[in-house]
């Protein structure tokens, strides 16, 4: 928490006591220290970046009799009122900006009453400071003059600013900015601008720097979080010139040429040269060091060289000439120079320009005519050019190049000396088209490389192109589509199709024709391309409405191109809506409804649309119709075969109903048909929903027909499901069966085992004549055997009471049992021991196995 640079604090209490019978003590506020947000606003500082309208305080004080205090707040006349309070509350709000920097302290009159007696404290509240103020510079921008010779690292300029924040967000450090921080440095802390160590200033490469100057705070709170400040300011340095760069010479390299015309004391070449220190330069003159052999002069004040000599003197054909340009003091006295080498070529006058030769003689048109798409690298053999320069060495020498259309052709050689046969070779063969160009006109330049004259001649070459069968025809469009009303006349005109050629005379005629699945029914005019229809040709939208074929197109040598097109058949409103029959009869259970359909044999809506009414009826107003779908119902109020009595005397319940099905076409057709009703009800069939299904349906025998296929079907499904189910079950449940046939010998009659004789349902092996049922193994590891069971017959429930032994050593018959030995109960015991050892040893064959391919 910040703590205020100054502390003021005084109070002023005014008593005022009122003469009453009892005594009256004044009320006071409660001093509760510097740091806490309620008493009497002693001690209090506020942040100048305390948002307005910010609850900041609680005036807090009672009253020695416990009466209800009320709060309040002034201010001196004439300053600002930044607070102010609620009077029951006591709580102070913020309705003024602060700011710091205009004033750090604010005297408030705090006062405090019970009504009777009021007491007034004056005290005072610091405004805290925060960072809201920019860097400001005091010194720039500005403009500061430095000589070139400044020694690296000097100091140039102090640049000084100012933030009215205090502590650190008062702090600055000043920076550089831009690509000039690599030539220039400033202190952090002082803002002395200096040039950077190793580095130095040169007027020759830059007369002005400028440089930009980051002032930048050491930041500070604002509004609850940091905040760094910054401003920029701009310096200028201008670079002052010093005598420290020699002259240089403007335009090097130089060369000059002696002609064999030249004169003496023409000029030859002009050099001319500067002083390097630009700032302030100093007067040039100019004289020959070496190489001049005492033919050539040089003007020493304008650099002017001249020839002293007749060219037919000079001993060399070139001539290299060392020229030096020296600044003059002011005294004359020569200073700092430089030289230059000055290269002179005595040629030959170069008064030939390049000529071009037909086969007889100069020439300037060559002209060709050939086919068009030549093969790519062919040469124009009919174009026979020679070209010449008459001049020796340099200006014999120059360049070739044809101008004209595209880069269809180029020339061979580009570069040529004194002589040459000039070749054209085909470039692109595909841009050479007669459809585009009936004539190709080309300039032949040529240009001399190495002479002032730049002595040039130009030549016309014309080339006729003639025309070959390149093209294949193109239709105006891929597809066409088109529309013929049905029942049109046959060679009725459905769309003409077009395909254009660009090829000239007889290869750019185009011949058309028909071919696909669905031009049967279609002739083109081979000359016209215009598509009808056969002569014979009916369109029936009902049975067919769309087509789609190709045509073709061809020139006179067999090239073609497709089109496809789409015709589609308009349907008319050329049918009648058709009843099954024209005497319809139905059976009407009371509150269910019946059925008429028509159909109207028209391809497209509306014409197929049908809309039911009703035309006559008798009785009249007892049935209602559903004009969309065609059911039939009962008025509303028919509800039972009682008020159906009422209405007819008729015995039988069928009343006739002449029924008219209307399409939507244009015009619009309808047919009416006799629908005889049999009106029932639902109570005088048995059997439920079923009964009454089948009362509906007795006019459809194929409608419960086919609920009777359902039903079967339903029921095939379902046993099917089961046998699966439960064919799946056995076998994923590995039941053990015995691997060999059990072998028992026949029983008598009198013995208590037989073999019951079964129906065979599964066919042939099962039962007594069969061979017993088979043994199906499911695991495939043993031999399949097989074997009878026995079975047993049913016991009686209870033994009959022991007789007294017989004298013949039987036992009597028991009633509802059979008598069995003790012998027989022992061989069966033994056969039992048997086939449970059998049982046994295939299941522990069984587990054994799945043993070993569980650890394999």
């Amino acid at each position: 928490m910040k703590i205020a640079k100054k502390l003021h604090f005084s109070i002023v209490v005014t008593v005022v006591h009122f003469c009453i019978a009892q005594a009256d003590f004044a009320p006071y506020f409660y001093d509760n220290g510097p740091y806490i947000q309620n008493g009497n606003l002693a001690l209090f500082s506020l942040s100048e970046d305390t948002a307005v309208g910010t609850h900041i305080y609680s005036l807090n004080g009672t009253d020695p009799e416990g009466q209800e205090v009320r709060y309040g707040l002034a201010f001196d006349p004439g300053s600002k009122q930044y607070f102010r309070v609620d009077p029951v509350s006591g709580n102070i709000t913020l309705v003024e900006k602060l700011d710091r920097e205009k004033q750090d302290s604010i005297d408030v009159l705090v006062s405090i009453t019970d009504g009777r007696s009021k007491v007034v404290e004056r005290v005072t509240v610091f405004v805290m400071d925060a960072n809201d103020e920019k860097p400001e510079f005091q010194n720039m921008p500005a403009i500061v003059n430095v000589l070139e010779t400044a020694q690296s690292g000097s100091s140039l300029f102090q640049v000084q600013a100012l933030d009215r924040d205090t502590g650190s967000g008062g702090s600055i450090n000043y920076y550089l900015q831009g690509a000039q921080s690599s030539l220039f440095s400033i202190d952090r802390h002082s803002g002395v601008l200096r040039i950077r160590s190793g580095e130095t200033l040169d007027y020759e490469k830059s007369k002005t720097h400028f440089v930009t100057v980051i002032a930048k705070d050491g930041g500070g709170d604002f509004n609850g979080r940091e905040q760094f400040m910054s401003s920029s300011a701009s310096l200028t340095i201008n670079v002052v010139d010093q005598q420290d760069t020699p002259p240089s010479f403007i335009g090097t390299p130089y060369f000059g040429f002696v002609y064999e015309v030249s004169l003496p004391g023409s000029e030859v070449y002009r050099v001319l040269a500067k002083d390097g220190d630009a700032g302030n330069p100093n007067p040039i003159v100019y004289s020959m060091d070496d190489g001049d052999d005492g033919v050539f002069g040089i003007n020493k004040t304008n650099g002017r060289i001249t020839l002293l000599t007749q060219p037919g003197n000079l001993k060399r054909e070139i001539f290299n000439i060392i020229v030096r340009a020296s600044e003059v003091g002011e005294n004359g006295k020569l200073l700092d120079y430089g030289t230059t080498p000055v290269v002179i070529r005595v040629v030959d006058l170069n008064n030939n320009p390049p000529t071009f030769y037909g086969e007889h003689g100069p020439q300037n048109t060559f002209q060709l005519t050939m086919n068009e798409h030549p093969p790519e690298g062919e040469i124009l053999r009919g174009l026979k050019i020679t070209v010449n320069d008459s001049d020796q060495g340099a200006n014999a020498k120059f360049n070739l190049r044809l101008i004209g259309p595209g880069r269809m052709l180029r020339v061979v050689p580009q570069t040529v000396l004194n002589e040459a046969q000039v070749t054209i070779l085909v470039d692109d063969s595909s841009s050479m088209d007669y459809e585009k160009y009936q004539f190709l006109t080309y300039k032949l330049l040529a240009v001399e490389i190495d002479t002032p004259e730049r002595f040039s001649a130009t030549a016309d070459i014309i080339i006729h192109l003639l025309d070959t069968n390149d093209n294949a025809p193109k239709f105006s469009s891929d597809y066409y589509i088109a529309r013929i009303p049905e029942n049109s006349p046959g060679g009725s005109n459905v769309v003409s199709v077009t395909a254009t050629d660009p090829d000239s005379g007889r290869w750019g005629e185009v011949r058309y024709s028909i071919y696909g699945s669905g031009a049967d029914l279609f002739l083109i005019q081979p000359a016209s391309g215009i598509i009808y229809t056969q002569p014979w040709a009916s369109l029936d939208a009902e049975l067919r409405s769309k087509y789609n074929f190709y045509v073709k197109a061809e020139d006179t040598e067999g090239k073609y191109s497709l089109a496809e097109v789409f015709v589609t058949v308009l349907d008319l409103n050329d049918h009648s809506p058709a009843f099954n029959q024209n005497l319809l009869e139905k059976t009407m259970v009371i509150g269910a409804p019946v059925m008429i359909q028509a159909v109207d044999e028209d391809a497209e809506e509306p014409n197929n649309v049908i809309e039911y009414s009703i035309m006559k009826a008798d009785p009249d107003n007892i049935f209602d119709i559903n004009t969309s779908t065609g059911e039939i119902v009962l008025k509303s109020y028919v509800k039972s075969m009682a008020i159906v009595q009422n209405i007819t005397k008729q015995k039988e319940c069928i009343w006739s109903v002449v029924v008219q099905a209307r399409d939507q076409g244009q015009p619009s057709f309808s047919t009416t048909a006799v629908l005889k009703i049999d009106i029932t009800e639902a109570t005088q069939l048995g059997g439920g929903p079923l009964s009454t299904f089948l009362m509906q349906s007795r006019d459809k025998p194929l409608q419960i027909l086919a609920m009777l296929a359902g039903v079967i079907g339903t029921m095939v499904v379902v046993t099917v499901t089961i046998s699966t189910a439960t064919f799946m079950r056995n076998k994923r449940s590995n039941r053990v069966l015995p691997h060999r046939r059990v072998r028992r010998r026949p029983q008598k009659p009198s013995q208590g085992w037989s073999t019951w004789t079964l129906p065979r349902p599964f066919g042939r092996g099962w039962g007594r004549g069969g061979g017993g049922a088979p043994n199906i193994n499911y695991n495939n590891n043993v031999t399949v055997g097989l074997y009878r069971w026995p079975i047993r017959r049913p016991r009686a429930p209870r033994r009959c009471p022991r007789p007294p032994r017989s004298t013949t050593g039987r036992c009597p018959p028991c009633p509802g049992g059979v008598a069995v030995t003790a012998k027989a109960k022992r061989k069966q015991r033994s056969k039992e021991d048997l086939m449970n050892k059998a049982l046994v040893s295939e299941l522990k064959m069984r587990l054994e196995q799945k043993r070993l391919q569980n650890q394999y």
